[in-house]
């Protein structure tokens, strides 16, 4: 088990990372997500040992390692520039962390064998033993890095964006094979990534972080669907936020008005996200119990499986409707042609003046039967 208490590290007197405290679990997959410059890459080099806190301790099974090398710490790390040696071949760069790190190198030739040839055969790389790595693919260049961390057998291996470097289908098969080989080899990972989709589908639990704190630590179903804050929600990239305020029993966004309960008083922002809203021609009336908002269309992106909407808001913003090809055919409208937005208001969210959220629709759809 990982625990922070209370990391800080500032550069130039600028906190990288705040107050950090977190326990990860054994045998656990935990994705960070969070934009460029919100302090995760420098959270996972202070947890390696390759930057030093200012203030805050890093604890490994009960034992403070805040102290020690990174060589001392168990732990292992896989960049996103891969850090492999050109001269060397997929073997030996596998086997070179076996044989000269610090604590209990390995020098029984049979036993490097062994080892590599076992973990090269996990991360699928077979018969490339020979290969120098300027004859391999960016895919198995980013296998032999993890190889290489993994052949140690480090207590938690630290992931910094590994999948950044590749294109969108290798990253996608990369995203079963990294949980399968955790799952293999029952190592604890903990990965950072920019990159919404991957921190939601490969993690057990994730963290949203932003400007060096962690804004949110759940899992990935539970930030998805209820995303603590307004700024959690707009880093997973699939809410439209709507600002605007409550009076009466009503959101007021522009001229369209949303029930809601009386705990979203105070609200702030209404959100709605991608793939729960509708779209139908301006002058239809919604289904029974939907709610509507005029808008404007402005582009349609297909995306394979799925086709984006977007849409012109009256304030002047966009809105988006995500829908997956297996719910409806594709729908061909005209730049600005007028539309009516809909949607279920159990399917909202309303976040508070804060930014906290404050009311869930799912969870309390039934008490806008009183607000309408």
């Amino acid at each position: 088990m990982l625990e922070l208490v209370g990391l800080t590290k500032r550069f130039d007197g600028k906190p990288a990372i705040s107050d950090v405290s977190l326990t990860v679990e054994g045998d656990e997959y935990l994705t960070l997500l969070g934009p460029s410059g919100s302090g995760k890459s420098t959270l996972l080099r202070v947890i390696a040992g390759l930057e030093w806190p200012d203030e805050g301790a890093v604890l490994l099974n009960g034992q403070d390692i805040t102290g020690l090398p990174t060589y001392r710490r168990g732990l292992g790390i896989v960049q996103q520039n891969y850090a492999l040696f050109t001269h060397l071949s997929v073997f030996e760069n596998v086997a070179f962390g076996l044989r000269y790190r610090e604590v209990d190198p390995v020098s029984d030739p049979a036993d490097i064998d062994r080892r590599v040839a076992r973990i090269l055969n996990l991360v699928g790389l077979d018969g490339l033993e020979g290969r120098m790595v300027g004859q391999i693919s960016g895919g198995q260049k980013q296998r032999v890095s993890l190889a290489r961390t993994l052949v140690t057998e480090p207590k938690i291996c630290l992931l910094d964006e590994p999948l950044g470097a590749l294109d969108a289908n290798l990253r996608e098969r990369m995203t079963l094979e990294l949980r399968r080989i955790r799952e293999v080899l029952g190592v604890t990972f903990l990965h950072v990534t920019g990159n919404e989709t991957e921190a939601l589908a490969m993690g057990d639990r994730m963290i949203v972080f932003d400007e060096g704190r962690a804004l949110m630590v759940d899992a990935p179903d539970t930030v998805f669907a209820r995303p603590a804050t307004v700024r959690v929600a707009s880093f997973l990239n699939a809410y439209n936020l709507l600002p605007g305020s409550v009076t009466g029993s009503h959101f007021l966004f522009g001229d369209a008005a949303f029930p809601v309960p009386p705990e979203a008083a105070n609200g702030a922002h209404y959100a709605v996200r991608y793939d729960t809203a509708s779209i139908a021609p301006a002058h239809a009336a919604p289904p029974e119990g939907h709610v509507a908002m005029r808008a404007t269309f402005v582009a349609s992106e297909f995306m394979g499986s799925r086709v984006v909407y977007f849409l012109r808001r009256a304030d002047g913003g966009i809105f988006e409707v995500d829908r997956h090809l297996s719910v409806a055919d594709p729908v061909d409208y005209r730049t600005g042609q007028d539309l009516t937005l809909h949607w279920p208001p159990g399917n909202a969210l309303v976040f508070g003046a804060t930014g906290a959220l404050i009311w869930a629709g799912a969870d309390r759809a039934a008490t806008l039967e009183g607000a309408r």
